[in-house]
């Protein structure tokens, strides 16, 4: 069976994005903006507190990938506040467990990735990206249990904050409301 190009455009254009939906510009900059305003946001305060407290270490690396599904999508469930802030800080304390049961990062690494989608599972807190949360807190050999406190939740609530101020001034409701 002979395809023509066309046709072959856009078979192998779901490999390129294609199964990604139409966004309007005016949403992917009321997005961006958003974005930017709830993570500069969360930098200053979050740094402000840091410095109050003598605390060096802030931000959560992991906090733009939190942001884009506050800001981005802010009706997936994975962006709702009990699944960004339970999701982070409890991936947060399993990284840590992990290193100091484990030791080894080779394998400290997958053990806490693992063992934190099954404690969002169980919590029914899945965030995606508070799985990386416990991978950077096992490579950057985080091993104080504060840092699940201070930074992660305070970031993750500072997020959360931002986001339902931003998103509920732009138009978009946020955070979602229990079904009746």
């Amino acid at each position: 069976m002979k395809y023509s190009l066309s046709d072959l455009i856009r078979h192998y254009a779901f490999y390129l994005g294609g199964d990604q939906p139409q966004v309007s510009w005016a949403e992917r900059l009321r997005s961006v903006c958003g974005a930017f305003l709830g993570l500069a946001f969360v930098f200053m305060t979050a740094k402000f507190l840091g410095e109050r407290s003598g605390i060096d270490e802030w931000l959560m690396a992991s906090l733009g990938a939190s942001a884009l599904l506050v800001f981005a999508l802010p009706g997936s469930p994975m962006a709702q506040p009990w699944a960004v802030i339970a999701g982070n800080t409890l991936s947060a304390l399993i990284g840590i467990t992990s290193l100091h049961l484990i030791g080894e990062p080779l394998l400290a690494m997958p053990v806490a990735a693992a063992l934190s989608i099954m404690g969002m599972f169980i919590l029914r807190c899945l965030h995606p990206p508070a799985a990386a949360v416990a991978l950077i807190v096992v490579l950057g050999g985080i091993g104080h249990y504060r840092y699940a406190f201070f930074p992660v939740m305070v970031d993750s609530i500072l997020l959360i904050l931002a986001g339902a101020a931003y998103s509920n001034l732009t138009g978009k409701p946020y955070p979602n409301k229990p079904p009746k």
